[in-house]
């Protein structure tokens, strides 16, 4: 049985993620803040965090940063994070912080449930819906091919 916790200061948020991944295989739980989820992962730590990137007094970001000091203090162990993201560029931040996954809002089921599942599973799940796609043009080949910059 995979225990997982989900913090976001947004119901129907909480309500979605439950919904598209609660089983028989896997619980989860539900914290408002980023404190109250420090405060429940120190008695009973979970399998997976989902952190919503916009959580009022102590964003996702700032969670995550939070579990990852614990965790090097020896406080708590490993929990793989999977970042729900507003925008394209709060990538950057999720790289920084090294989490094992992230997904792009709109939320859909189908995506929220591959991520979770691939994320248990000790791989990485990196949303690509919004990923730019690269574009050559003729004067960068053109500039390539002769060597100079």
């Amino acid at each position: 049985m995979h225990n997982i916790i989900v913090v976001s200061d947004v119901p129907t948020i909480r309500q979605a993620i439950r919904q598209a991944i609660e089983s028989t295989d896997i619980s989860v739980r539900e914290a408002s803040s980023g404190q109250r989820m420090l405060d429940m992962i120190a008695n009973e730590p979970p399998d997976l965090a989902i952190l919503d990137m916009q959580v009022g007094s102590m964003g996702g970001i700032a969670i995550a940063l939070e579990m990852r000091l614990e965790e090097s203090y020896g406080h708590l162990p490993h929990i793989p994070i999977l970042m729900l993201l507003d925008r394209r560029a709060d990538v950057f931040l999720a790289k920084r912080i090294h989490v094992e996954g992230w997904i792009l809002k709109p939320l859909d089921p189908i995506r929220i449930k591959k991520a979770a599942e691939t994320v248990l599973d000790g791989r990485t799940f990196y949303d690509r819906r919004l990923t730019p796609v690269p574009v050559s043009t003729p004067a960068f080949h053109a500039l390539n091919a002769t060597g100079s910059r």
